[in-house]
């Protein structure tokens, strides 16, 4: 009878957990008495048993109740606690495997620093058993804190995360909240009080001692410093600004970490750093750095000066003019089956090691559902293929920065099955410095580039460290090499012509390349009304101007920006040869396609508001413009839809046809 219970699946699986317990507790032991040179090997150990652990998680979410052979009392209660005792074990192993790592790195880091410096060598000894001293301390440290919370007379601690109820008895607090402790559990879950009152348990792993927690934490702010190896040496600084707030946001985000410590995502992912920042307001939107900057002494336009003799704008050539070709990325790992992607695609902007440096240009990626590891980009998007899956982009950037190159970001938007939240994950970055160490453009070539976990401000972090430390020998670490995530990109320098056409855009923009020509005819429209047909340059009056007004929304809302694509395409069709080469018909000619086309969408209520990645929108914003289109089209105008009974629009606003371009300016940075 009793074999019979034992083959039961939840008896199996709680006999694993009480052997990995065990494991568990022996590997932390041997850690903490650990030498320098053993703790490759513990790094390996620990990586192998957090596996295990999450493959026994894995298994007991599989279980249910009419599986077990006979029938098995408070079966609910029982796989609960089993639940908990597995996420226990699996944030000790994370926990570990952060002090391991760091460890590792420093001496790896350090190794490769006397490999390269070569005549320094016994320098570069001294430097490493410093290293191993500071690693030592730290280790002394970290027990030093361990002994102090699980002191009997300490009675305050304070969170270092979020925690929410797992079951009634929990007890839900937020970070850096005290609580006192009123009973230390020997299983971790220990009785504690809030300041209102509340008792219930919490996991001990989400504790520590007060003081020791904040100085440990200014001692983590004081000391970031990364270096990104794909950079070409360029250095990653410490962020002061609104950049380096959006990360910190990141690193609080704590669906992202319950989403890494069941194993849902791979350790690597983060909270995008690049949404993150289009979503604090317009700085690093398109739509902004459209609009026409101003010089030093805000008197006049910086890149928009008028040529009398050609009457148009000057064309303004850049240090930075590139065609960018993403061509795909290979090895991406997958999200783990509790969450649905809804999107795969590549964020890319200017960076210099410290700041964005332009506006943030989003590529949409396409796969296989039997490759799903493997992302695409169209090459070239023509006819009705929509601009977000344009994968040739231009790069153009007049900043003198040594270090100014390109941060790749690739991305997913996700959606939780279990509770339906949404969120966007980094799955890996790479940046792609421009210039050599002596300012030598780098070569129009294709580039492999490998990709880091973490965000661009974070050292030595893999998308996914279980690949390469799954072996020690020498053909397991070559098939890890294999395995590593990797972008491949085309840089190459505009042909002449395009280069031409380039040259009337702003002298700092990132977009696609199916959409320049439309870009060029907003310029020059703009270089005519702020600078040829204004009664006077003192003049501050509203323009009158529908297009002005409207068409920098297109850029944020790609669907009608590709509209807008499609009805001058078939303009142009009807065109003569030498209507082609009036370049003042053709603004002519422009002006009346935009007002026939995408103007009265952007003030109906039949179209729903954009919405990223939310499949049901898109299709239903797509209907109502193809439908528009396909109307305007057949009655030679939009005129009968603005007039029509049928149709209604939002309220009028002023904003919809006066441009105002003392908001709309940009003011010089000279960062950028």
């Amino acid at each position: 009878m009793a074999e019979r219970r034992a083959r039961g699946p939840l008896q199996r699986v709680q006999r694993r957990s009480r052997e990995l317990l065990g494991q568990v507790e022996a590997l932390r032991a041997e850690s903490a008495a650990a030498t320098p040179g053993q703790r490759e090997q513990l790094w390996l150990r620990c990586t192998q048993l957090k596996e295990l652990v999450e493959e026994n998680t894995k298994a007991l979410h599989a279980l249910k109740k009419a599986d077990e052979p006979a029938p098995v009392g408070n079966y609910s209660q029982r796989k609960e606690e089993e639940e908990k005792l597995l996420l226990k074990l699996s944030q000790q192993l994370q926990k570990l495997l952060l002090v391991l790592d760091q460890d590792n790195v420093t001496k790896n880091y350090a190794g490769d620093e006397e490999h390269e410096k070569g005549a320094h060598a016994e320098e570069g000894n001294e430097e490493e058993e410093e290293s191993e001293d500071e690693e030592s301390e730290e280790e002394d440290t970290e027990e030093d804190d361990e002994k102090l919370l699980d002191d009997p007379n300490v009675r305050e601690c304070v969170a270092v995360g979020n925690f929410d109820a797992q079951q009634e008895g929990d007890l839900t607090f937020v970070k850096g909240e005290i609580l006192l402790i009123h009973d230390k559990k020997a299983d971790g879950w220990w009785v504690a009080e809030n300041s209102k009152g509340e008792r219930g348990l919490v996991p001990r792993t989400y504790l520590a001692v007060p003081k020791e927690e904040e100085e440990s934490q200014e001692e983590s702010e004081e000391h970031i410093e990364v270096v990104d190896e794909t950079a070409d040496g360029t250095e990653i600084k410490k962020r002061t600004d609104s950049h380096w707030s959006a990360v910190r946001a990141i690193a609080e985000n704590d669906t992202v970490e319950v989403l890494t410590t069941t194993g849902a995502v791979p350790a690597g992912f983060r909270p995008s750093m690049l949404f993150q920042l289009l979503q604090e307001g317009e700085e690093f939107q398109a739509s902004h750095y459209l609009q026409p900057e101003l010089t030093t002494s805000q008197l006049a336009f910086k890149d928009l000066v008028w040529n009398s003799e050609k009457n148009t704008i000057h064309p303004r050539p850049t240090r930075v003019s590139l065609i960018v070709t993403l061509c795909s990325c290979k090895m991406i790992p997958l999200p783990g089956t509790g969450v649905r992607v809804l999107s795969r695609h590549v964020r890319l902007c200017l960076f210099d090691g410290s700041r964005v440096l332009s506006n943030i240009h989003t590529v949409r990626a396409t796969w296989l559902p039997k490759n799903p590891q493997t992302w695409t980009f169209s090459p070239r998007v023509m006819g009705i293929l929509p601009s977000l899956l344009d994968g040739d982009s231009f790069v153009r950037s007049n900043s003198l920065s040594s270090n100014i190159g390109i941060l790749f970001e690739l991305g997913i938007t996700y959606k939780c099955n279990s509770t339906g939240e949404r969120g966007e994950l980094s799955c890996g970055w790479a940046f792609l410095k421009l210039f050599t160490s002596s300012g030598i453009p780098v070569p129009s070539k294709m580039y492999e580039l490998v990709l880091s976990g973490g965000t661009p401000y974070e050292r030595g972090v893999e998308v996914d460290p279980s690949i390469s430390r799954r072996g020690s020998g020498v053909f397991q670490q070559f098939l890890s090499l294999r395995k590593q995530p990797v972008l491949l990109v085309k840089v190459k320098s505009p042909s002449v012509h395009t280069k031409d056409i380039l040259n009337f855009l702003p002298e700092t923009l990132i977009g696609g390349m199916c959409y320049i020509h439309l870009l060029v005819f907003y310029r020059q429209i703009l270089g005519d009304a702020l600078l040829k047909d204004r009664m006077s340059m003192q003049s501050t009056d509203l323009i009158c101007n529908p297009v002005l007004a409207t068409f920098p929304q297109l850029l944020d809302q790609p669907d009608l920006m590709d509209a807008l694509r499609s009805a001058w395409a078939d303009k142009e069709r009807t065109l003569k040869r030498i209507e082609k080469r009036d370049q003042e018909f053709l603004k002519s000619a422009f002006v009346l396609v935009y007002h026939d086309s995408v103007f009265p969408l952007l003030c109906s209520t039949f179209l729903p508001s954009y919405r990223w990645a939310e499949e049901e929108v898109e299709l239903s914003r797509w209907k109502v413009i193809h439908d528009f289109l396909k109307r305007s089209q057949e009655k030679d105008g939009a005129l009968e839809y603005l007039l029509s009974s049928e149709n209604t629009h939002r309220a009028f606003d002023i904003s919809e046809l006066a441009y105002d371009f003392l908001g709309e300016v940009r003011e010089n940075n000279p960062g950028e």
